[in-house]
């Protein structure tokens, strides 16, 4: 997010106050205290659910060398979520935007009946051009476009670029507008849709943290053998971030959630296509797709919860965006205490002043209990990322804060699997080395103009 975007973003928040809804996240007390002893978590496939006998058996091979508590975390996540376990993935993690971009473009350019795109910022520049011409060449040679785009997140971009792929015969939809007049009857200014997501021929799918700018042009010093030093300027170093590619039957609910945001926008049918074929195994992941709206019960917030309540050797957490509620705050505390390794990956630069300020604000608390944070140095991290115990992973769109898990239209996918685990602990470590971190002693420290910024921050950021 740009500073132009930061300053548009803040302008409409500012007319979007007295529409903010007094919504509270909810309550995790007695949450992880349902009996699992006798229970097997719900597993969905391409052909349906699974028997309790089959499911029971695919997850004792699956999870063999796993914690034996992976099974009960995910009968208290499916109790807190109502969502099944999706089996039968291949998921493949993509890092930064460069990578990302190219798998991306490579999907779309071989689709052959179907893109459905939806994406909070669509930027006019070079990646955004790129992405478009792939689009509308596809629609040119038969296969249906359909692109849903954030009209907040896209505010900056000029009307005539949407307006192009829609000559083309692109489907496009502004999600909820920022026109009250646009949509009579129906202005939710306060409830964006901050979701990443692309599914070509309803068989692959693409979804995570990154959007489609040139702001993601410039990689970070992820897996680089140059590393940074004192000299480089981070604006130009680009943004550290994190996207997955997944193909098996966890496309087909991914797919629904694009179709579902868009049937409510009251944006009428899309057009005829085979959006659902059938979708046979093709990889050993098991893995919980979370969507969640205004309207539902903040699935995404109870998930991570739970996971840290339920941690017993490690909680590994990167956040690009990090305004954590008071239960988040002593979840994580409790973790340390209990001898669980809690270490933050988080901004050590940021493109959100506000939200970068109101975060820090609980570094105190959390030093103080035992919580390792890292600051992410000399790139923009916009990663929203965590694996516990080497087991439960999520990569997604939100973001620690209120308005990720209250307002907005968000989409994380859980991946339960020791294996990708392992592949997500290597990237953290990674982000770690890149990283500085910061001792109690240092933290305080730091001036008072600091402490001033901080909790003023924190209480604009808790409103909004």
């Amino acid at each position: 997010m740009t500073k132009s975007r930061v300053a548009a973003w803040l302008a409409v928040l500012a007319l979007a106050v007295g529409l903010a809804s007094c919504a509270s996240l909810p309550s995790m007390d007695g949450v992880g205290d349902t009996p699992v002893a006798q229970k097997t978590p719900t597993v969905a496939t391409g052909k349906g659910r699974m028997d309790k006998k089959k499911a029971a058996d695919l997850l004792a091979r699956r999870w063999a060398k796993a914690t034996p508590d992976m099974k009960a975390l995910a009968v208290l996540e499916e109790a807190a979520t109502g969502v099944p376990l999706v089996a039968g993935n291949k998921v493949t993690l993509l890092f930064d935007g460069p990578a990302t971009m190219r798998e991306m473009m490579a999907a779309a350019s071989n689709a052959k009946t179907s893109i459905n795109l939806e994406t909070y910022i669509f930027d006019q520049d070079e990646i955004g051009l790129q992405f478009a011409n792939v689009l509308i060449d596809k629609q040119k040679q038969g296969v249906t476009v359909n692109v849903l785009y954030d009209s907040v997140g896209t505010f900056g971009t000029p009307k005539e670029f949407f307006e192009r792929m829609q000559q083309a015969g692109i489907a496009m939809v502004a999600f909820n507008p920022v026109n009250p007049a646009a949509r009579v009857g129906k202005w939710e200014l306060n409830n964006r849709d901050h979701r990443k997501l692309m599914v070509v021929d309803g068989k692959v799918a693409f979804t995570g943290g990154i959007n489609i700018s040139s702001t993601y042009a410039n990689s970070s010093f992820f897996r680089s053998k140059r590393r940074p030093d004192a000299t480089i300027d981070s604006k130009k170093v680009g943004w550290r971030d994190t996207h997955i590619k997944i193909e098996g039957p966890a496309v087909a609910t991914l797919q629904y959630h694009f179709i579902d945001a868009w049937v409510n926008q009251d944006a009428g049918e899309l057009p005829e296509r085979e959006y659902f074929p059938a979708l046979a195994p093709v990889g050993d992941k098991i893995v919980r797709v979370l969507a969640t709206d205004p309207e539902r019960e903040s699935e995404i917030y109870k998930s991570l919860m739970l996971a840290i309540q339920e941690s017993k050797k490690s909680v590994h957490i990167t956040a690009a965006y990090f305004v954590p509620d008071r239960q988040f705050v002593d979840a994580l505390s409790a973790a340390a205490r209990r001898g669980v390794d809690v270490r933050l990956v988080l901004p050590g630069v940021t493109d959100h002043g506000l939200v970068f300020h109101a975060g820090r604000a609980f570094y105190d608390e959390l030093l103080k209990n035992g919580v390792k944070i890292h600051q992410l140095q000399v790139a923009i991290l916009h990663a929203k990322t965590a694996v516990i115990d080497g087991t439960w992973s999520t990569v997604g769109s939100a973001n620690i804060d209120r308005r990720s898990f209250l307002h907005n239209y968000e989409l994380n996918v859980v991946v339960l699997d020791a294996g990708f685990g392992a592949d997500m602990e290597s990237a953290f470590s990674e982000d770690m080395r890149d990283s500085k971190e910061i001792t109690l002693e240092q933290w305080r420290d730091r001036p008072w103009s600091d402490r001033i910024k901080e909790w003023t921050a924190r209480l604009t950021e808790y409103w909004i």
